[in-house]
């Protein structure tokens, strides 16, 4: 049975899911970093909220730790590329509290708009500063949101409903769906010089770090009001408060900042700014759905392989995991086989889909495929890790998809460009789910792949067969099947043969001196 471990707090419906699907779980928040990382390699998942932080020293100690499943939309709290190093799925739940933030960016909107915690403090204070405290009505007033994916899009709507104007601005927002939401799509220094309130609704990337900076705040419209419900680090706080000491920015309405806990804050203090302590997620609906969304999410890929929502390793669902097991099967054959007869650096990989299988999510076959490669000349790589450690390498990766096959219902052919030359190799299903090999370095040959084989090319030549066979009976090696493909009579000829136990370098070494043998390779599946 799957253990997964939960080190944060989290609703006690996500274990009941666990042991409803049939993965021991264990609660055990608060945990300090010594004591998880003593016990983490007893478990095949962890849980987490935003307080353990998964460095890559914890990963260290990760053991056969398959997915870290993260309750929340951020993954701030986990050193991504150090569990795709080893392997590891890293899931986030990206939907489950998409609409409480999007409802605290509205609520610190109206909030700033109103000067409502002022009003508030001042009147409990006894006074009655009413006119004191002018605010800005939001109707008719213009919008801009930077980032309108799952939160940005909920935003919108509701501004809508207000009778805002909403712009946006989002590389990948298409201007189909931009219609679709009712806003305006535009470049970011359009959305600058026309919004009376910016919200931002992005991921903390290399991209966006300080994308609010002193020379963007100077190419915004004066009296804006910035709100920031997303992540810590996408304003620089100093030259925001810069510019709200000056008036350029009439207000700031942050829930997320730089370092958290924010204990201190180039904000603070500064009379037009409302600060909350990271409640964006914070209700008892999204703090529900987003541990039962992880718990089923986890479950998921321990027991069936389905992965959701996971950010380093192409998502497969449930209803796909069954149809893709067998080509998933046959891929990393072919990958496994492609990269155990490579004798050199390797520059680019291309994954070709023809048939019915070019019809599937073929990204996790690629992926496998590619483990396949990699795995005979690298240690522990696997389909997570695999795509990074090829971009590490240089070397390029590809996809093709054909719709028609000629010869068969669906093929796979994977091939291999490297310093020398470049090969291939290609397969296909019988009946639906057992593996062929259909294609060696263009030579048409059927086999079914075992666990240990003698690949052979050599000159099509009279004689190769029977001493290659006596080569093998002299040393008491049982050939379980024996393949053979050629070109044309006289030239290029493969030969895979099936054998019951691994060749000794010696007797490889043999089988390479025969007359017209070019290459031999003992491979292992």
């Amino acid at each position: 049975m799957p253990k997964v471990l939960i080190s944060d707090e989290l609703s006690p419906a996500a274990v009941e899911i666990f042991a409803h699907r049939g993965v021991e779980a264990d609660l055990k928040p608060g945990l300090k970093p010594d004591e998880l990382k003593a016990i983490l390699a007893g478990y095949d998942g962890l849980a987490i909220r935003s307080a353990t932080k998964v460095t890559a020293d914890l990963l260290q100690a990760a053991g056969a730790l398959k997915v870290i499943g993260r309750a929340g939309i951020g993954v701030d709290n986990v050193d991504v590329p150090a569990a795709t190093a080893k392997g590891i799925v890293v899931m986030n739940t990206p939907f489950g509290n998409s609409v409480t933030t999007a409802e605290h960016a509205i609520a610190m909107m109206f909030s700033l708009a109103r000067q409502i915690p002022r009003a508030d403090a001042s009147t409990q204070a006894g006074k009655w500063e009413k006119s004191k405290f002018m605010g800005m009505e939001l109707f008719n007033k213009t919008l801009g949101i930077i980032g309108c994916g799952n939160i940005g899009a909920i935003v919108a709507d509701r501004a809508r409903g207000l009778k805002m104007r909403v712009i946006a601005y989002d590389p990948y927002l298409s201007a189909e769906r931009a219609v679709d939401l009712g806003v305006e799509k535009v470049e970011l220094d359009e959305l600058f010089r026309r919004a009376d309130v910016i919200t931002l609704h992005v991921p903390k990337t290399d991209a966006t770090r300080n994308m609010i900076n002193a020379a963007a705040l100077a190419r915004m419209k004066p009296g804006v009001r910035i709100v920031n419900c997303a992540r810590g680090g996408l304003v620089v706080e100093t030259d925001l408060r810069a510019a709200l000491d000056s008036g350029h920015v009439a207000g700031a309405a942050f829930d997320v900042f730089e370092t958290e806990p924010a204990k201190s804050s180039p904000l603070f203090g500064h009379p037009s700014v409302i600060c909350t302590p990271h409640l964006g997620a914070s209700t008892a609906e999204a703090q529900e759905n987003v541990a039962l969304q992880v718990a089923e999410q986890m479950s998921d890929y321990l027991l069936t392989g389905a992965v959701s929502n996971a950010l380093n390793m192409p998502s497969v669902s449930a209803e796909e995991a069954p149809r893709l097991r067998p080509y998933l099967r046959l891929a990393e054959q072919l990958g496994s086989f492609a990269g155990q007869i490579t004798e050199s650096a390797i520059e680019a990989v291309n994954f070709e889909f023809q048939g019915e299988v070019a019809e599937l999510n073929c990204r996790p076959i690629a992926a496998i495929a590619l483990t396949g490669v990699l795995a005979p000349l690298l240690a522990n790589v696997n389909m997570v890790s695999a795509p990074t450690v090829a971009r590490e390498r240089g070397i390029a990766i590809s996809e093709t998809k054909r719709e028609r096959c000629d010869a068969y219902h669906t093929l796979i052919r994977v091939t291999l460009k490297t310093e020398r030359r470049t090969r291939s190799i290609a397969g296909t299903l019988f009946d639906g789910e057992r593996p062929r090999i259909v294609e060696i370095e263009s030579v048409p040959l059927e086999a079914e792949v075992t666990n240990h084989m003698l690949f052979v090319r050599n000159l099509d030549r009279p004689g190769l067969i029977g001493h290659l066979g006596t080569i093998l009976g002299d040393a008491n090696v049982n050939i379980a099947s024996f393949h053979l493909g050629r070109h044309r009579a006289g030239e290029d000829a493969v030969a895979l043969v099936a054998v019951d136990e691994p060749l000794s370098e010696d007797l490889l070494a043999r089988v390479s001196q025969l007359p017209n043998v070019l290459m031999a390779r003992s491979l292992r599946f």
